[in-house]
């Protein structure tokens, strides 16, 4: 018996629904010229991890549980005086996810995440970088269902950029809303 190999929802979608959509819409000629998701970064700045190094070690670790992908910790480059930094001390975490997990986290996002904010109404569309990328801010890591409350120590934001392959806002911005980004009208 052949073993299927497993293809992510959002995946599938992007093939049957979003391609098709995207070349009536923009009048590609090719499929090949439709933009397509290439990966998806995620930043969390952890700034009190200058004094207390766990805070590094538990944004690391619900970093991998959210994502399902080891995050990795990012340095400081400098001396800054004024923040008691010293260069080469952990102030970050940071995950880059592509393919298979990139959409299985998107589709975790859209779906279960993001309507989890509190008082939520939609994404702001102004997150869009010129050049078809787009950044989306989250308030507390607290959103995703992987995250267990009781046993979080501090409440961190993060930063998730969608790196596209788009020319422009308004590709980037079709792309995303066909994925399902509830944004805002």
């Amino acid at each position: 018996m052949a073993t299927t190999k497993y293809i992510p929802r959002l995946k599938t979608r992007y093939q049957t629904e979003v391609v098709p959509a995207l070349k009536d819409k923009f009048k590609f000629s090719s499929v090949m010229q439709v933009p397509k998701l290439e990966k998806i970064c995620i930043n969390q700045g952890v700034g009190d991890a200058v004094s207390d190094k766990k805070l590094i070690e538990s944004a690391v670790k619900e970093m991998t549980m959210i994502t399902g992908q080891k995050a990795v910790a990012t340095y400081s480059k400098k001396d800054i005086s004024n923040f008691k930094l010293r260069k080469g001390v952990a102030v970050g975490v940071r995950v880059t996810l592509r393919g298979n997990t990139m959409y299985e986290f998107l589709d975790r996002l859209i779906s279960a995440s993001l309507p989890r904010i509190r008082d939520f109404k939609g994404i702001n569309a102004k997150g869009f970088d010129g050049r078809g990328n787009y950044t989306l801010g989250i308030p507390e890591q607290i959103i995703f269902p992987e995250i267990d409350i009781d046993k979080v120590t501090k409440m961190n934001g993060m930063d998730i950029t969608f790196v596209t392959t788009a020319k422009n806002n308004d590709e980037a911005k079709a792309l995303l809303t066909e994925f399902g980004f509830p944004f805002k009208k």
